[in-house]
C-alpha cells in the first residue's frame, strides 16, 4: 500500500496516528476491489469497516467525537482510499460535503447534534440532481396537517444514498430552496441501484424517489431565496479537491499495478529467451513515466487542499466568500486541466508495459481508465478550461453566467453541479 512519502509536508502528527489506524482497512478494501468490479458488489461491508474506523468522522472536531483532521490531511487520507478502490471516496463525497456544512454554522446546538451524529457513525448521502430541460427541480416541499413537512420528488445520480443512514435533498416550496436531511429507511422513501455508467459503477449513484416523506421542522437545514445565487466557491472547491484526490489515487493504483505486472514477468516483447521484464529499458521508461505522472498528480492535490486549507478559518466563522475562496476555486480547476488528463494518460500507458496478458478480465487494469473517464466527465474540462481563459484574459469571474442570469430573472433551484455546490 502508499508509503509515507505520500503524505504532505507540514501536517501535525496526528496524521501519523489516523494513518496507521486506517492503513490496514485500506488494504483489506484493496484486496477486494477486484472482485467487486468483476462481480459488481456493492461495497457495503468496506463502507462499514471505515465507519468503524472513523473515517467518517475524520473532520469533526475532537469536542464532538471525531478525529478534527485539517483538509490536506483528509485530502491525504481520500487519496490512500482511492488507490485502494477509487469507488470509495466517491460515496463518502456528499458525506464529508454535509460535515463541512455544519463546522460552516459554527458551535451552535443543531451543528453539535448532527457532528456527534456523525462521530456515531452516520452516513449522509445526496439526492441533489433532477433529469429535467433546464436548471430547475420538481421536487417539492409542502406543509401538512400534523404541522410536518411533505417531500415528494425524485433525484438522479444520488450518490451514496445505497450506503447511507440519512439523505441529503434539496426541494423548493415555490418561493425558497431548502436543503433537508430525511433518513434513509424512512417511510416513502425508494433507493435504486440503476447507475450505468461504465466507471465507478460501485458509488451507489442511483436514483432516488420521495413520496410523501415526512420532514420535521428539525431537519431542515437551511432556506434561502430562489433569486440567490445557489452556491459559493467553498463547497466548488472542495468537492472538485474530492475528485482531484480520487484521480491521484487512481494514479498511485496504476503504478502499483504496472509494478505488479512488470516484476515476476521473464518475457520480454521482440527479444529472444528468457529475460527479466524489469530489467526492459523501455519498460523502465514506461514505469519512470508513470511514476512522473503520479508524483504530479499528488503534488497538484496537495497544493489545492492547502489552499483551501488558508481559506477554512473564514468558513468556519461564517464567511462565504472573498479572496480566499476565490484563490482556491481557481486552483481547483487549474489543478483539474492537469491532473485529469495526466491520470487518463498514465491510465492508457500502463498497457505498454506488457502485452494482451495485460487485457485479462481477471487483473481489470481497464478499471483505472473507466473510472479516471468517469471522474472527468462530471466537470467538463473544455468548459473550465473556457472559464479559466476568461479569468485570465478577462478578469472575469467564474459563475457569472450563473450570477447574471440570476439577477435577470427568478430562476427555480438549480441542480447537478451546482445543487452540489450547496450541499
Amino acid at each position: 500500500m502508499t508509503d509515507p512519502v505520500h503524505l504532505p509536508h507540514g501536517l501535525s502528527p496526528r496524521i501519523d496516528a489516523l494513518a496507521q489506524r486506517l492503513r490496514p482497512v485500506f488494504a483489506r478494501i484493496a484486496d477486494g476491489a477486484i472482485d467487486r468490479e468483476e462481480n459488481r458488489i456493492l461495497a457495503h461491508d468496506a463502507v462499514q469497516w471505515l465507519l468503524d474506523a472513523g473515517f467518517g468522522a475524520l473532520r469533526v472536531p475532537v469536542r464532538y467525537g471525531g478525529s478534527g483532521a485539517s483538509l490536506p490531511e483528509t485530502f491525504a487520507l481520500l487519496a490512500e482510499l482511492a488507490e485502494a478502490d477509487s469507488n470509495l471516496p466517491q460515496i463518502f463525497r456528499a458525506h464529508f460535503a454535509f460535515v463541512e456544512g455544519r463546522l460552516h454554522e459554527g458551535d451552535g446546538p443543531r451543528a453539535a447534534y448532527w457532528l456527534e451524529q456523525v462521530a456515531k457513525g452516520a452516513l449522509f448521502g445526496a439526492a441533489m440532481a433532477e433529469l429535467t430541460d433546464s436548471t430547475g427541480t420538481t421536487t417539492t416541499l409542502t406543509p401538512d396537517p400534523q404541522g410536518q413537512w411533505l417531500l415528494d420528488g425524485t433525484k438522479y445520480y444520488s450518490t451514496g444514498t445505497l450506503y447511507a443512514s440519512w439523505i441529503v435533498a434539496v426541494a423548493t416550496d415555490g418561493t425558497n430552496r431548502i436543503q433537508l436531511v430525511v433518513p434513509a429507511d424512512a417511510p416513502g422513501v425508494t433507493r435504486i441501484d440503476d447507475w450505468d455508467g461504465f466507471g465507478q459503477r460501485l458509488t451507489g449513484s442511483g436514483t432516488t424517489h420521495f413520496k410523501n416523506v415526512a420532514v420535521p421542522d428539525e431537519c431542515i437545514l437551511n432556506r434561502t431565496p430562489l433569486t440567490e445565487f445557489p452556491t459559493n466557491e467553498y463547497f466548488t472547491t472542495y468537492y472538485q479537491l474530492f475528485h482531484l484526490a480520487t484521480l491521484a489515487g487512481i494514479g498511485r493504483a496504476i503504478v502499483r499495478d504496472a509494478v505488479a505486472f512488470v516484476r515476476p514477468r521473464t518475457r520480454t516483447f521482440g527479444v529472444p529467451g528468457q529475460v527479466a521484464q524489469r530489467h526492459d529499458p523501455l519498460v523502465q521508461g514506461v514505469v519512470g513515466r508513470l511514476s512522473a505522472l503520479s508524483f504530479s498528480a499528488d503534488t497538484l492535490v496537495e497544493k489545492v487542499a492547502w489552499t483551501l486549507e488558508a481559506a477554512f478559518p473564514q468558513w468556519a466563522t461564517g464567511h462565504d466568500s472573498g479572496p480566499a475562496f476565490d484563490t482556491a476555486q481557481v486552483r481547483a480547476y487549474q489543478a483539474q486541466q492537469i491532473v485529469a488528463g495526466q491520470v487518463l494518460e498514465a491510465a492508457t500507458l500502463l498497457f505498454e508495459v506488457g502485452g494482451a496478458s495485460a487485457t485479462s478480465t481477471s487483473r481489470r487494469l481497464d478499471r483505472h481508465w473507466r473510472n479516471a473517464r468517469t471522474l472527468a466527465s462530471h466537470n467538463p474540462l473544455v468548459q473550465r478550461q473556457r472559464e479559466l481563459g476568461d479569468l485570465v484574459l478577462n478578469g472575469t469571474a467564474f459563475g457569472s453566467r450563473w450570477r447574471d442570469r440570476a439577477g435577470a430573472t427568478t430562476p427555480s433551484v438549480s441542480t447537478g453541479a451546482q445543487q452540489e455546490h450547496a450541499a
